[in-house]
């Protein structure tokens, strides 16, 4: 065991930190196995025990201080998918038969809605894109 070069043990140490990250998807030990691979990089070019101790050291934190705020910022702004009537909202939609308060028809999403003006005093001819605000039941709700 003497024989092996330090550098080698760096790599053992970054693989077995890369196991746990594997296991449980935390960055952290990924972050961490990145700064061994450092100290492997850092042996191999002569660099003496305390230096390359030093560079593992600030490779990792270096690291955790920038990809934990960015992971977090991930996680925090994560889209939320819209399916069904919810991913409708918002759509543009073309009118097929005159829209008012009262009634009429539009192309939405290549199908024939029924749909009301959100104003009740608006009206919108055939031909006119409107935009879809609200879906009540089976009736668009445009304006």
């Amino acid at each position: 065991m003497e024989n092996i070069d330090a550098w080698v043990w760096w790599l053992i140490g970054a693989v077995a930190l890369g196991i746990p990250l594997v296991m449980t998807a935390m960055p952290e030990f990924g972050i961490l196995s990145v700064g061994a691979v450092a100290g492997a990089v850092t042996a191999g070019l002569g660099g003496g025990t305390v230096l390359q101790v030093v560079v593992f050291a600030a490779v990792s934190v270096a690291l955790i201080a920038v990809v934990r705020p960015i992971a977090a910022r991930h996680r925090a702004q994560r889209p939320e998918l819209a399916t069904g009537v919810e991913a409708l909202k918002g759509r543009t939609a073309v009118v097929l038969e005159r829209v008012d308060g009262s009634g009429g028809r539009i192309k939405l999403a290549g199908e024939t809605w029924s749909a009301r003006a959100l104003d009740k005093d608006q009206s919108y001819e055939a031909g006119r894109e409107v935009d879809v605000v609200e879906i009540d039941g089976a009736t668009a709700i445009v304006m």
